[in-house]
């Protein structure tokens, strides 16, 4: 337990924060792919997906079996059919990782969360079935 609770104290690069605002106000990347460095329990940037890239090539970069953090800018037509465009959060948890992972990701996110100002929707899965794009498209349009 005690590793646990050391690990909320995550730090969280610059190069992170960078690289989200560049995603949010720029729209230079669709995505980044965040992981957190079990030595240093550093959060960085793993992958960074071109402007042209779509929601699978996200769900592709996240292994099978270790934690993630990942955010994706979504563009969406509203029921109203108007173009818009939400920053979704995806803390990536699979059942198959490591417990200890799986706890020094839990315990850190909601602190990497808020150095992201700007995330609209958030989503915790624990496999690819619980973070489909019909399900994030959903959860925008609502």
């Amino acid at each position: 337990m005690e590793q646990a609770n050391a690990s909320s104290g995550i730090a969280v690069g610059d190069e992170c924060k960078m690289k989200f605002l560049e995603l949010k106000a720029k729209r230079n990347y669709r995505f980044i792919v965040f992981k957190i460095e079990e030595t240093s329990y550093q959060v960085v940037v793993e992958k960074l997906g071109q402007p042209n890239e779509k929601y699978d090539d996200l769900v592709a970069c996240l292994p099978p079996n270790e934690c993630r953090y990942a955010v994706f800018d979504l563009d969406f037509t509203t029921n109203e059919n108007c173009q818009k465009s939400k920053i979704v959060f995806i803390a990536w948890a699979p059942d198959s990782s490591r417990v200890r992972s799986k706890m020094v990701y839990a315990s850190s996110k909601d602190r990497f969360r808020k150095e992201l100002d700007g995330v609209q929707i958030e989503l915790q899965a624990t496999d690819l079935s619980e973070m489909s794009y019909d399900i994030v498209k959903e959860r925008a349009i609502s």
